[in-house]
Protein backbone atom coordinates (compact mmCIF):
# COMPACT_ATOMS: atom_id res chain seq x y z
CA UNK A 1 0.00 0.00 0.00
CA UNK A 2 1.18 3.67 -0.80
CA UNK A 3 0.90 6.44 1.56
CA UNK A 4 0.74 10.19 0.55
CA UNK A 5 3.22 12.70 2.60
CA UNK A 6 -0.29 13.73 4.81
CA UNK A 7 -1.27 10.04 5.98
CA UNK A 8 2.26 9.35 6.44
CA UNK A 9 2.57 12.43 8.60
CA UNK A 10 -0.21 11.06 10.56
CA UNK A 11 0.82 7.89 10.74
CA UNK A 12 4.25 8.23 12.17
CA UNK A 13 3.61 11.35 14.09
CA UNK A 14 5.60 13.85 12.19
CA UNK A 15 4.32 16.94 9.73
CA UNK A 16 4.28 17.21 5.97
CA UNK A 17 6.99 19.87 6.40
CA UNK A 18 9.42 17.90 7.95
CA UNK A 19 9.17 15.43 5.56
CA UNK A 20 9.07 17.75 2.56
CA UNK A 21 12.55 18.82 4.68
CA UNK A 22 13.88 15.37 4.94
CA UNK A 23 13.22 15.13 1.31
CA UNK A 24 14.85 18.26 0.43
CA UNK A 25 18.11 17.53 2.50
CA UNK A 26 18.67 13.66 0.59
CA UNK A 27 17.50 12.30 3.37
CA UNK A 28 14.19 10.15 1.51
CA UNK A 29 15.76 9.04 -1.23
CA UNK A 30 14.02 5.73 -0.77
CA UNK A 31 10.66 7.37 -1.61
CA UNK A 32 8.69 6.94 -4.79
CA UNK A 33 6.72 9.66 -6.71
CA UNK A 34 3.90 9.45 -8.88
CA UNK A 35 4.20 10.33 -12.76
CA UNK A 36 3.21 13.98 -11.59
CA UNK A 37 5.57 13.97 -8.81
CA UNK A 38 3.74 13.64 -5.41
CA UNK A 39 5.91 11.53 -2.93
CA UNK A 40 4.47 7.96 -1.94
CA UNK A 41 5.65 6.34 0.91
CA UNK A 42 5.96 2.61 1.94
CA UNK A 43 5.31 0.78 5.04
CA UNK A 44 8.66 -0.01 5.08
CA UNK A 45 9.61 3.51 4.44
CA UNK A 46 8.51 4.81 8.01
CA UNK A 47 10.76 2.69 9.98
CA UNK A 48 13.19 5.02 8.07
CA UNK A 49 11.49 7.52 9.21
CA UNK A 50 11.59 6.44 12.42
CA UNK A 51 15.39 6.19 12.35
CA UNK A 52 16.01 9.23 11.01
CA UNK A 53 13.63 10.74 13.77
CA UNK A 54 15.84 8.86 16.25
CA UNK A 55 19.25 9.46 15.34
CA UNK A 56 18.13 13.42 15.41
CA UNK A 57 17.03 13.25 19.07
CA UNK A 58 20.63 11.35 19.51
CA UNK A 59 22.15 14.93 18.47
CA UNK A 60 23.55 13.60 15.03
CA UNK A 61 24.02 16.09 12.44
CA UNK A 62 21.51 16.17 9.77
CA UNK A 63 24.80 15.94 7.22
CA UNK A 64 25.75 12.74 9.49
CA UNK A 65 22.56 11.18 8.88
CA UNK A 66 22.53 11.91 5.02
CA UNK A 67 25.76 10.20 4.90
CA UNK A 68 24.29 7.08 6.54
CA UNK A 69 21.44 7.01 4.65
CA UNK A 70 23.90 7.77 1.29
CA UNK A 71 26.65 4.49 2.68
CA UNK A 72 23.16 2.64 3.09
CA UNK A 73 22.30 2.60 -0.63
CA UNK A 74 25.92 1.93 -1.28
CA UNK A 75 25.94 -1.51 -0.15
CA UNK A 76 27.53 -3.67 1.69
CA UNK A 77 30.97 -2.63 0.48
CA UNK A 78 29.92 0.16 3.25
CA UNK A 79 29.01 -1.86 5.99
CA UNK A 80 32.15 -1.13 8.35
CA UNK A 81 32.09 2.48 8.09
CA UNK A 82 28.12 2.18 8.92
CA UNK A 83 28.86 0.09 12.18
CA UNK A 84 31.43 2.91 13.34
CA UNK A 85 29.13 5.39 12.77
CA UNK A 86 26.51 3.55 15.06
CA UNK A 87 29.36 3.00 17.95
CA UNK A 88 30.26 6.81 17.21
CA UNK A 89 26.77 7.56 18.18
CA UNK A 90 26.53 5.27 20.68
CA UNK A 91 29.51 6.91 22.63
CA UNK A 92 27.41 10.06 22.31
CA UNK A 93 24.65 8.94 24.07
CA UNK A 94 26.19 7.25 26.88
CA UNK A 95 28.19 10.80 27.57
CA UNK A 96 24.87 12.28 27.04
CA UNK A 97 23.17 9.69 29.58
CA UNK A 98 26.17 10.20 32.24
CA UNK A 99 25.87 13.96 31.65
CA UNK A 100 22.15 13.70 32.45
CA UNK A 101 22.30 11.83 35.14
CA UNK A 102 24.45 14.20 37.15
CA UNK A 103 21.73 16.33 36.20
CA UNK A 104 19.26 14.20 37.80
CA UNK A 105 21.35 13.45 41.45
CA UNK A 106 21.36 17.28 41.76
CA UNK A 107 18.24 18.47 41.41
CA UNK A 108 17.21 15.44 43.35
CA UNK A 109 19.31 16.45 45.84
CA UNK A 110 18.10 19.69 45.92
CA UNK A 111 14.30 18.08 45.99
CA UNK A 112 15.51 16.09 48.94
CA UNK A 113 16.92 19.40 50.22
CA UNK A 114 14.49 21.52 50.09
CA UNK A 115 11.61 18.72 51.54
CA UNK A 116 14.48 18.70 54.94
CA UNK A 117 14.36 22.22 54.63
CA UNK A 118 10.73 22.83 54.72
CA UNK A 119 10.16 20.14 57.58
CA UNK A 120 12.64 21.62 59.73
CA UNK A 121 12.07 25.19 59.04
CA UNK A 122 15.48 25.91 58.22
CA UNK A 123 18.12 25.20 55.34
CA UNK A 124 21.25 25.60 57.71
CA UNK A 125 19.55 22.97 59.78
CA UNK A 126 20.19 20.78 56.66
CA UNK A 127 23.53 22.18 55.08
CA UNK A 128 24.82 21.16 58.26
CA UNK A 129 24.08 17.66 57.95
CA UNK A 130 27.06 15.33 57.11
CA UNK A 131 28.10 13.74 54.14
CA UNK A 132 27.75 10.38 56.02
CA UNK A 133 24.45 11.10 57.67
CA UNK A 134 22.79 11.72 53.80
CA UNK A 135 20.53 9.55 52.01
CA UNK A 136 22.51 7.10 49.44
CA UNK A 137 20.51 8.41 46.92
CA UNK A 138 21.33 11.71 47.78
CA UNK A 139 25.54 11.60 48.52
CA UNK A 140 26.28 11.81 44.49
CA UNK A 141 24.22 15.13 44.06
CA UNK A 142 25.50 16.54 47.01
CA UNK A 143 29.09 15.51 45.73
CA UNK A 144 28.47 16.46 42.68
CA UNK A 145 27.61 19.69 42.82
CA UNK A 146 30.06 21.03 46.13
CA UNK A 147 32.58 19.44 42.99
CA UNK A 148 31.46 21.84 40.65
CA UNK A 149 31.56 25.14 43.22
CA UNK A 150 34.80 23.90 43.84
CA UNK A 151 36.19 23.48 40.64
CA UNK A 152 34.76 27.12 39.70
CA UNK A 153 36.71 28.54 42.77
Amino acid sequence: MMYSIGETAEIIGLNATTLRYYDKEGLLPFVDRSSKGIRLFKEEDFEWLRLIEYLKATGMPIKDIRKFISLYTDGDTTLEERRQMFYERKAAIEKQLEETQKMLDIVTYKCWFYDEACKRGSAADVKCIADEKLPENIKNGRRELAGWKSSRG
